[in-house]
């Protein structure tokens, strides 16, 4: 089998599914459960650094690990770059079957910096048979440190590994969302996957084959086909005059007008647009903003100052007759998730906070997809990821 540790709301299992398997994942938070189990998938409500590691001896293809980022994340304070020292330590003494864990951890300014250590427990364990086959783990950029220890250790014990950042925009995800990745395997040689598209689209050549411009989020949206509106041209409060269509102040969503309607069906680039959407990815002051004609940058989500807004602006800078723009709304959960790359009917349990902090902290199922199709020896079809949108 394959074992999925901290499996959060499914991204990795959801990637498997479409390449026909299934994994057994390991998560603690209980609304991630609840989205998994709506999901259909394998799930041990459970907290990784206690459960015990006998239980998956003999029987472990693949390991998977995503540790919670929490402490290492910018959207955070950080705290586990000065715990860092001790998580080294953590992984040093775990792979040579000592368990140190408990007296680290009181030194450690974030509890959470040690999970990452977490994986090297259940490697040490299923390494006396063999066993897994592949490994990969995945985590925000500062982690690379760690990865690169792990991989010492794995070629010490006969692994061929891979160590780096990958950026998810280059393999489709609708998100300049980089992280720091760990491939190994006992049976191919690991390196990363081709990338599919690029910032700016490539043709192909003697080299290679080209690769597709980076997927916008108007693109995941499904915003500018035909036959559905379109956020740039506001029926009220703005361009088409009348009432407001939110009160000021208040917290509703595109996608709560489009469904009032309150939104018009225009096409993208005509004189008659007046504004142009752009997602604002946290309410600090130097926050990423990005237009729907571009990928969303890195989601954060679980503090209130990470909250993600649409912004509206003048479609051309250089309009001045464009009335006041409409006040920011919040992105939606399944915005937020199909710009994740999970489809727009995933089952996200929760309430809107909960929904949220499961998506923020989720592998896109796409990246997901260009990772694992190599280890399990099967095609990845793109198109079988289709959003419907």
């Amino acid at each position: 089998m394959i074992l999925d540790l901290f499996a959060g709301p499914g991204g990795w299992s959801r990637a498997l599914a479409v390449l026909g398997v299934q994994d057994i994942g390991l998560e603690w938070d209980e609304w991630a459960c609840r989205t998994r189990s709506a999901a259909g998938q394998l799930t041990v409500r459970t907290d990784v650094a206690m459960y015990p590691t006998w239980p998956w001896a003999g029987r472990t293809r693949g390991l998977i690990a995503s540790p919670p980022c929490q402490a290492w994340s910018r959207a955070g304070n950080r705290l586990g770059l000065v715990d860092q020292p001790l998580v080294h330590q953590a992984i040093e003494d775990l792979a040579a079957g000592r368990d140190t864990r408990d007296r680290l951890l009181t030194a450690c300014r974030d509890p959470r910096s040690l999970l990452a250590a977490e994986p090297m427990r259940y490697l040490y364990a299923l390494h006396a048979g063999g066993e897994p086959e592949w490994v990969v783990m995945e985590e925000v950029p500062d982690v690379l440190p760690l990865w690169r220890q792990y991989a010492a250790v794995l070629r010490s014990w006969g692994f061929s590994v891979w160590t780096g950042i990958l950026n998810a925009a280059d393999f489709g995800v609708p998100q300049t969302r980089r992280r720091a990745i760990l491939l190994a395997s006992r049976v191919r040689t690991a390196h990363p996957p081709a990338p599919t598209h690029a910032q700016v689209a490539e043709p192909d050549s003697l080299f290679g084959p080209g690769r597709t411009r980076w997927v916008s989020m108007a693109q995941a949206l499904g915003w500018g086909a035909t036959d559905r509106p379109v956020p740039t041209v506001c029926a009220g409060g703005g361009p088409g005059g009348g009432p407001e269509p939110f009160p000021s102040g208040s917290r509703k969503t595109l996608s709560d007008a489009r469904e009032r309607g309150t939104w018009a069906p225009l096409p993208v680039n005509t004189g008659e647009n007046r504004w142009s959407w752009s997602l604002r990815s946290n309410n600090q002051a130097h926050a990423t903003v990005r237009s729907v004609q571009e990928p969303a940058g890195t989601l954060f989500f679980g503090h209130r100052a990470n909250e993600c807004t649409w912004v509206a602006g003048p479609a051309q800078a250089e309009r001045t007759d464009a009335p006041a723009a409409p006040e920011p709304i919040r992105i939606t959960a399944r915005e937020a998730g199909l710009l994740q790359t999970f489809p727009a009917d995933y089952p996200w349990a929760g309430n809107k906070g909960q929904q949220f902090s499961q998506i923020g902290n989720a592998v896109p199922p796409l990246l997901a997809g260009h990772l694992l199709a190599p280890h399990l020896g099967v095609p990845l079809n793109p198109d079988d990821f289709a959003l419907a949108a």
